[in-house]
Parts: C-alpha cells; structure tokens; sequence
C-alpha cells in the first residue's frame, strides 16, 4: 500500500469517470474504490469539481480515479463545469463513460466517445442502475453495473485492468549512460528547497541512475569544483544540475564534460524537446506589454526565489529587454483561451504530470500558433547555452 500511495501521479494510469447528472458516476467509484471518495445524492449537479482518488487496480497498477460533473449541467455555471469536466481529457488515459440502462446515449455523450477515439483516450461503456432495469438488454461489450447490489463492480475492474495505456517507453537517461558511469547530479538546497528531501526530477535521475548500475555524485552548486578536484573532470560522464543553477554550474564545470538540467531530460521523456527548443527562438522576438504564460504541472508552496513566479519572470525581462506581463498557473490548470491568447509559454519539466498530458499542452499550442519552451531550455538559453535535441546536452 505504501509504495502505490508514493507513486507520483504523473507515473499513474488516469481513470476518469463521465456522464450525466445522477447517472450514478459517483456511487459506481465508491463501489470501485470501496471507500466514500465521491458525495452521492440524488440531487442533479452534486458533483461540481473533479475530484480524484489514489488507488491500485491490479494488474493495471497505481491509479488516479476522477469523478466529473454531469455532462448536461446547465446555466452559465454549469457550462462551466462542463468545460472542466471536457478538460479532463487532455490528461486521461480511460474515459469511463456512465449511461443509464435501458437510455440511449446523448449528444453530449456521443460527441464525447468521439473525442476519447479522436485523443486515443481508451474508453469503456458502463450501463448503471442495473438493479433498477434488470430486463432491459445491454449491448455486446458495454458493462451492467449497480452500484447498490454490488453487481458488475468487479466486472468493471477486471475490464479496467486489461486496458493496454502504456506509453511510449521514452529513456530519461538509459541511452545517455553505461553501467559504471559517474554522472553529477547539482541539487541547490536554498529558500525554496523542500524541506528534508530532493524534489521528484531529482529523486527520479538519482534512482535511475543508481537502477542502470552508474555511480551518482550529488552536490551544491559551491561543492562542485571540489568534486572535479576529487574525481577527475575526465572519469565525469556528464553533470545534470537543477536549471536555475545553469551559470554558477556552467562556470565551475569544464568545458570538456558534457552539460544538462533535471528539466531538459524530463522535457524529452515527457514532451517533444524539439518543438520546444523551436520555442525558445520566440523569446528574443517578444515585445513590450506581450503577455507571457508560466505553467506548471504540480500546486507546490511557493516561496521566496520561486523559481516559476519570481526568478524566471526576472530572467525573461532582463535577456529580452521587455515590459512584459506575466501570467501563471499551475496544476491541472491551462488556460490557453484562443480569444486572447499568449505571446509565449513558459512550461515546467512536467514531472508531475504524464506524457499524455505534457503532449496535450504542446498540441494546444501548435494549434493555436503559440510557441511554448520547457524551463531548462529557456534558461539555458538565457545563460548563453542552447540545447541539443539528439543528445539532451547542452551546448556552451
């Protein structure tokens, strides 16, 4: 139980749940998770916001389970919570769609199983109330279930589990490394540290590196020429430091070790690394009073030197010469809204989020012409570097 609650969310399969109003979406996961995750009522639009639940479904694994607001809530507000159930999407793996039995889908339902197919989102027909309808005959590969009696809950996770979401197996550094290789791993601790322990990006490339058999040094900024001194800048592979360490690390780092950034490696494991390094061009090409987006994956407690709200903005003004407005947003929150779009995007590295979702941004962006840079691109190029695709080094 232990190791499902601490896999992060972007490593876990997203389950989300749609329908109408009183469809019986939120019984039906409370009887799929066994617990009273979702507020049930037979009052229309009880659900308002997704709401998500950590669980394991074997042999499909960790899982985030989402609950939506009902398909035809109404009114401005309701369009609204439509728009957020809709957005959902862009991060699901499997759609399971809840229909009454013995009623026929509607438009809204129809339009969304045709959007699931259209963003390969895997999605499975589930026929609810059964006990209320037990006669009425339910088509070939759609699932009766009741949530009061128990019947077709396990049906539903049997057929969850056979579900295939795995995504590309992209390297975070497999191919960068032999077994042997000594890689240094800068990691700051200051104001916005967290408090007694790595952030995920860190954690993660240290695990791997320790999985694929290579030795991982791992230091602060300031210790990092005393570790050259002690090993030797030639038995280094390559240094991989937090991004915003980019000009202290490049500077005590010889010009003959290869250079990267937690945020370039998981820029290429998550998303497209060369469209956004084909972002980072639109920086130098932006103008007084454009608008710039800084979106992160995760809600984290911002503190003093944040590096999204308060050190990038900085950097940006400062290497474009720029008045510029600055606008952010954080967790499951995009809000690229066409009518007024953005100059530019700023993205995190996207550690919190899954490959799907990552990819999802970027496609809205290519959509709508908006060019869009991973943090360690951008302030690599900041900082006199640019990043290199095909090897996920930097150039200095």
């Amino acid at each position: 139980m232990a190791e499902m609650n601490q896999t992060p969310d972007g490593m876990r399969t997203r389950i989300a749940f749609f329908g109408r109003r009183n469809a019986g979406k939120s019984s039906l996961i409370n009887a799929l998770t066994g617990q009273n995750l979702a507020i049930v009522s037979d009052v229309p639009g009880t659900t308002t916001d997704p709401v998500s639940k950590a669980m394991e479904i074997l042999p499909l694994g960790p899982c985030l389970v989402t609950d939506t607001a009902g398909l035809d809530d109404e009114g401005e507000l309701g369009a609204m919570r439509v728009a957020k159930t809709l957005s959902i999407l862009e991060v699901a793996d499997i759609a399971v769609v809840v229909i009454p039995c013995g009623e026929l889908p509607d438009e809204a339902e129809r339009r969304l199983l045709a959007e699931c197919e259209r963003r390969g989102v895997k999605s499975i027909i589930v026929r609810s109330k059964r006990d209320l309808a037990p006669e009425v005959p339910v088509a070939e590969g759609e699932i009766p279930v009741s949530a009061a009696t128990g019947e077709g809950v396990e049906a539903l996770r049997v057929s969850l589990s056979r579900v295939s979401v795995k995504e590309p197996d992209l390297p975070l550094l497999a191919d960068l490394v032999s077994r042997g290789d000594i890689v240094v791993c800068v990691c700051p601790i200051d104001a916005s540290a967290p408090k007694g322990r790595l952030i995920l990006p860190q954690q993660q490339v240290v695990r791997e590196l320790l999985d694929l058999g290579c030795v991982a040094v791992v230091c602060q900024p300031a210790e990092l020429p005393g570790v050259f001194a002690r090993i030797g800048e030639g038995n280094v592979r390559f240094v991989v430091t937090d991004s915003q360490a980019f000009k202290e690390v490049d500077a005590a780092t010889p010009k003959g070790v290869p250079l990267t950034s937690f945020s370039i490696l998981f820029a290429r494991r998550k998303g497209d690394l060369r469209a956004l390094c084909a972002g980072a061009a639109a920086m130098k090409s932006l103008r007084d009073g454009d608008r710039v987006l800084i979106a992160e994956g995760c809600t984290h407690h911002r503190q003093c030197g944040d590096i999204g709200t308060v050190k990038l903005p900085r950097w940006i003004s400062k290497y474009t010469g720029r008045r510029l407005a600055f606008e952010f947003s954080s967790g499951g929150t995009f809000p690229l809204d066409e009518a007024d779009l953005p100059a530019l995007v700023v993205h995190c590295g996207g550690c919190m989020l899954t490959r799907r979702a990552v990819m999802a941004r970027i496609a809205r962006c290519e959509a709508a012409g908006v060019p869009i840079v991973n943090y360690g691109v951008a302030i690599a190029l900041m900082h006199g570097m640019s990043a290199k695709p095909g090897s996920c080094m930097v150039e200095r």
